[in-house]
């Protein structure tokens, strides 16, 4: 059993707070999911996570204009500088405030941050490890309220910034003779301030909706008759006096969006576009100088916390945090590029499909989401449930998903035509908190926290065939045996009991256990059954005997740390010391279990020892993460974290709390909230190479380290390149392309597929067997995004399909990505070649056409003038 998992990916959050920027070529995204960064591949669709971590949420995230360095920033300043290119951590510094924004300038050479009501510019770092990458150059001063924007201009001379204070200044960046310009007259807080194409003119946008656009009347150095009116003891030589800017505000224009407050704004100078977000969920576009507004729609039922738009100008990225939403819109076209929303609340529950390629998720906002192990997206949301779901689960052998939920009912939903095709309900209204699907798909079993009852559906016709009765608690688990289909239960009256529900032959078995049950599963051989209770044990018993195999304590093992209203130490602390999910490893060797706790541990059966602990987390800004708390950060009103210091409630909708008392959830923005961390289901892949956690950072993916370039298969002792030339000579180019694929070096089978004949083409592809199939379509994808023999790929693509659609029809989830991969391929090839025979038609028109007689006239008037100049 291997235990090297490593962090892979995060996809059950996409945006949280924070900026969002572009990369410099504008196909990629960046977005800060908690104290994490998550990297969304626009072109590729595909989603990464970096696998770094702050200290606390991130607040503020800037790449280099060349796209070497990431710099990520989290609530208390403290950064991260990041290779983005080799994903390496260079260096952790500290800004020591909170950082409002930072930027790099246009030609790299400089770093501009805010720093309180300063603006702090340093020496950009370099992308190699240094001792002390960050150097400061200089500070500017000036504003008298918190800085909350920067914009550089475009030769890295100047720089605007904005403030609290309702003003916006100029600097200079190497001029010790320059005065600046302060520009006054906005009566609320200034979100940006931005430079034209022309550096002419500035625009700022201000919090109440008012654009100023400030237009430089000319700089002159200051007059005898002002030096004059100086005091004789205070008169400069001209030399010591600096110049004057002079700037006038030339034009103001309002937004008018029925009182709603700017809350982001961006501008893309070479289109002259401004971009402005609102509270009230409404973006707009609009021209400048003329303000003109192209587009104006809402796209969100709550505010729009960052709006960025990419190098072109044609993307704009728009993040909602309260939502958990992230969208990409081209406006040309008025379409989305993507649009990702992430549960609201908390991620209840989890399971894998039967090939692993898809993971789904159930929330407590009533949600049903379908993610792509491949890209990372969720690509389907079902929205039928009204309740929070407490379970899902895929079918074994069809393309349907099952969920209960506590509003009573439990729904199936196709992943064909993407639909709630059969709803199960019970006679009384009941609320269900777990469920289980035989391995026939005929029989759906859920459980009721109310009357603690087993109910029994068809799948078929939908009816309740029967209900269960035994339990003398709530149910808190459910299970299908592998092997045997039998019905196993688990429930907080201290009791597993198991239901042949298919014959009548054999008694209820009842396994007594000395605690409430929590969670339970049975083993992929369907010879154990393990279970966890409230005293933190994970017991496993034998399903021919139903005896006690062994016991594993993980009390201390899944121990959770100290909150930060705890009167008591976290050792002396129950909370958190018990498993609430558990699940077999795929060769049934071990087990991995996750609790109201930040870690997930991973157990041998047979040695009942702790192969590896998982945290899930490193976030400070979540509760519960420290073992020893700091006195120094407790106050008479309460922890120092809970108390808005910065005043960043303001608004009054900010300020309402609509949570109801008592209530630990809801959300997560508010200060009377602070989630703590917690695995509320983990799952093992059925592939066994790697296991999700649905957490409150969201869908963490672990998995295998992949990063091994050589990936060789079926190798034996003739299997070597020197096999390959001497096939190609014989030319038996079957076995050389084979041969290839096994050792699975690029350049090798280039080299072979660029030497078969076209007219072996066709037989060539009927002797791929089905195992080389994706290797296969890989190297298509490559071909034609390389190689110009566009007709030649053809051929290959068109007889590898007519040979193997059936199969691949079958078998589509295997191939998917790949599939979609070489169809965008295909796309773009057709595309190129369309364009190019659209304009050599209208070449080859344009040259064939008739030369009117008016044009022949004059073509030999000229051919005279020629003769008689003697040319």
């Amino acid at each position: 059993m291997k235990i090297d998992f490593k962090f892979s990916n995060l996809c059950g959050t996409v945006y949280k707070k924070g900026n969002l920027i572009f990369t410099p070529d504008g196909n990629s995204l960046i977005s800060p999911v908690g104290n994490r960064v998550s990297v969304y591949d626009l072109v590729g669709n595909k989603s990464i996570t970096l696998p770094f971590e702050n200290r606390k949420d991130i607040a503020r995230i800037e790449i280099s204009p060349k796209a070497t360095l990431l710099i990520s920033v989290d609530e208390d300043g403290r950064a991260l500088l990041i290779n983005y290119q080799k994903q390496v951590l260079l260096h952790r510094h500290n800004f020591k405030a909170a950082v409002y924004d930072l930027k790099f300038s246009p030609n790299g050479q400089f770093l501009a941050v805010t720093h309180g009501n300063q603006v702090q510019i340093w020496h950009a770092p370099g992308f190699t490890r240094e001792f002390a990458p960050f150097v400061l150059y200089k500070t500017y001063s000036g504003h008298f309220d918190l800085v909350t924007s920067i914009c550089w201009s475009k030769d890295s001379k100047y720089f605007l910034t904005c403030s609290k204070d309702m003003t916006t200044r100029l600097h200079a960046i190497d001029r010790d003779d320059f005065a600046g310009a302060c520009l006054t007259g906005h009566s609320d807080a200034v979100i940006g301030a931005w430079f034209s194409h022309d550096e002419k003119s500035v625009y700022s946008v201000s919090k109440d909706g008012a654009l100023f656009e400030w237009t430089m009347q000319g700089g002159k150095w200051s007059n005898e008759s002002e030096l004059s009116q100086m005091p004789r003891k205070k008169k400069r030589t001209d030399e010591e006096v600096k110049p004057i800017m002079k700037w006038k505000s030339t034009n103001r224009h309002y937004f008018k969006q029925n009182h709603a407050k700017v809350v982001s704004a961006t501008f893309h100078s070479q289109t002259g576009l401004l971009s402005v977000g609102f509270d009230s969920g409404i973006f707009g576009i609009w021209e400048l100088p003329d303000f003109i507004n192209i587009h104006t729609l809402s796209i969100s039922q709550k505010k729009i916390n960052t709006v960025a738009v990419n190098a072109s100008g044609e993307w704009l990225a728009f993040g909602c945090s309260k939502l958990g939403q992230l969208l990409v819109w081209e406006w040309q076209s008025e379409s989305y590029i993507l649009k990702q929303q992430g549960h609201q609340q908390d991620m209840t529950s989890i399971d894998y499909s039967k090939d692993g390629q898809y993971i789904a998720t159930g929330g407590d906002d009533g949600k049903v989401k379908i993610w792509s192990t491949q890209t990372g997206f969720c690509f389907v949301t079902f929205t039928e449930h009204t309740g929070s779901v407490k379970a899902i689960e895929f079918a074994k052998r069809k393309q349907v998903v099952f969920s209960a939920s506590l509003d009573g009912t439990v729904r199936a939903f196709d992943l064909i035509r993407y639909r709630n095709f059969r709803t199960f309900t019970s006679p009384t209204p009941e609320q269900f908190n777990c469920l289980a699907v035989d391995q026939s798909c005929e029989i759906i079993c859920a459980a009721s926290m109310d009357n603690f009852d087993i109910y029994l559906w068809s799948v078929q016709t939908g009816k309740l065939l029967e209900i269960l009765s035994g339990h003398e608690a709530p149910v808190s688990c459910l299970a299908f045996s592998y092997s045997t289909g039998q019905l196993a239960s688990g429930s907080w009256d201290k009791n597993i009991r198991t239901w042949d529900i298919f014959s009548r032959d054999k008694a209820t078995e009842v396994i007594n256990h000395t605690s409430e049950v929590l969670a339970m599963a049975y083993s992929p051989d369907g010879s154990m059954i393990c279970s966890t209770t409230m005293d933190g044990n994970i017991n496993f018993w034998s399903t021919d005997d139903f005896k006690l195999i062994s016991i594993i304590e993980g009390r201390k093992d899944i121990s959770a740390g100290r909150s930060s209203q705890d009167k008591m130490t976290a050792a002396n602390s129950a909370a958190g010391k018990y498993f609430t999910s558990i699940c077999f490893t795929s060769d049934s060797k071990g087990v991995l279990a996750g609790g109201n706790s930040k870690f997930v541990c991973l157990y041998d059966i047979d040695s009942k020892s702790l192969l590896k602990k998982f945290q899930i987390s490193f976030n400070l800004s979540l509760d519960r993460m420290q073992d020893m708390l700091n006195s120094k950060n407790m106050t008479e009103a309460g922890p120092k974290d809970w108390i808005d210091g910065a005043a960043e409630y303001s608004d009054l909708e900010d300020r309402i709390d609509r949570s109801l008392p008592g209530v630990q959830s809801g959300d997560p923005s508010l200060r009377t909230t602070k989630l703590e961390a917690r695995t509320h289901g983990v799952k093992f892949s059925p592939t066994g190479r790697s296991w999700a956690a649905a957490s409150t950072q969201g869908l963490l993916i672990y998995s295998l380290d992949d990063s091994i370039h050589f990936d060789p298969f079926d190798l034996d002792m003739d299997i070597h390149p020197e096999a390959i030339n001497s096939s190609l000579e014989k030319k038996e180019y079957t076995k050389s392309l084979l041969i290839a694929f096994r050792l699975g070096e690029t350049h090798l089978i280039d080299k072979v597929y660029n030497q078969v004949p076209k007219q072996n083409v066709q037989l060539l592809v009927r002797d791929i067997g089905s195992k080389y199939f994706v290797k296969f379509l890989k190297m298509m994808v490559r071909q034609l995004e390389t190689n110009p023999r566009i007709e030649f790929h053809l051929e290959w693509i068109s007889n590898f399909f007519r040979n193997n659609s059936h199969y691949l029809k079958d078998h589509a989830g295997e191939y998917l990505p790949t599939l979609r991969a070489l169809l965008k391929c295909l796309s773009t090839n057709f595309d190129d070649i369309s364009s190019l025979c659209n304009e050599n038609i209208f070449s080859l028109e344009y040259y064939t056409r008739p030369v009117p007689e008016e044009a022949q006239e004059e073509m030999e008037v000229d051919e005279v003038d020629m003769d008689d100049i003697g040319l």
